[in-house]
C-alpha cells in the first residue's frame, strides 16, 4: 500500500466568511472567487483530514457540458456515480457535474494549478472531443451534508459544437446526453449539487 497520499487544495472557510455567505447556488462568482484564489491563505493538505474538517473548503472545479441538438433543444452530459475511486458518500447518484480536487502536483513548474488540475480532471473522467466555449457560472456550497460542508464548488459550463464525449472511467455510469426536460423529470435522483446547478442555469422544476 502506497503511504503517499494526495494533498488537495483548500481555503479556510473565514476567507469565505470574510466576503459573504454562501447558501446553495451563488451567481456572484466574481466576488468570491478572485479573493480566494489570489488569497495567501490557500495551501495543499492532506485530503482525508480535509473530508472531515469543516474548517477548511475543498475547491471543486464542476463542469457542465452542454450541447444543443439540430431543433435547439439544450442536452447535458450526465451519469451515475459509481463507487470507486470517488466520493463513495455520492454512490449510485445522477450527476451532471465533471471534476474534482486540484491536487499539490497540479502547481509544479509554475503553472496555474486550479486550471491545469480542472484539465487534468477532465481528461481522466471523460474524453472530450468537441469544440467547446467556456464560461464560469457560479459557486456552489451546501453545508446540509457532510460531503457538502467540506467542499466548495466552481461551475463552469462548456458549450460543446457537437456530442463528442465518452465516459474514461467505470466510476462515470450510464454516460450520455439527456435533454434538460428530461433531468428535470430525473431531479430527485441527482446529487445536491447537480441539483442547485441544474435549477441555477436551466430553471427550476415546475
Amino acid at each position: 500500500m502506497s503511504t503517499h497520499e494526495e494533498h488537495v487544495l483548500v481555503i479556510p472557510a473565514s476567507v469565505i466568511d470574510e466576503i459573504g455567505v454562501i447558501d446553495g447556488f451563488e451567481s456572484d462568482i466574481d466576488r468570491f472567487l478572485g479573493p480566494i484564489l489570489q488569497s495567501d491563505l490557500l495551501s495543499y493538505r492532506p485530503r482525508s483530514a480535509m473530508e472531515v474538517d469543516p474548517r477548511f473548503k475543498q475547491l471543486i472545479p464542476y463542469v457542465v457540458l452542454e450541447w444543443t441538438d439540430a431543433s435547439g433543444r439544450p442536452h447535458v452530459f450526465a451519469y451515475t456515480r459509481g463507487g470507486g475511486g470517488g466520493e463513495e458518500r455520492l454512490h449510485a447518484k445522477r450527476s451532471i457535474g465533471i471534476g474534482g480536487h486540484i491536487s499539490r502536483e497540479d502547481a509544479a513548474d509554475g503553472k496555474d494549478a486550479y486550471a491545469t488540475g480542472m484539465q487534468r480532471e477532465l481528461a481522466e473522467e471523460i474524453q472530450l472531443d468537441a469544440q467547446y466555449t467556456e464560461t464560469r457560472e457560479g459557486l456552489i456550497y451546501d453545508p446540509s451534508n457532510e460531503v457538502g460542508q467540506v467542499h466548495l464548488g466552481v461551475v463552469h459550463r462548456f458549450v460543446l459544437d457537437s456530442p463528442q464525449v465518452a465516459s474514461n472511467e467505470v466510476d462515470l455510469a450510464e454516460g450520455g446526453f439527456v435533454s434538460i426536460d428530461a433531468l428535470r423529470e430525473q431531479h430527485e435522483q441527482l446529487e445536491t449539487w447537480s441539483q442547485l446547478a441544474l435549477d441555477a442555469l436551466y430553471g427550476h422544476v415546475g
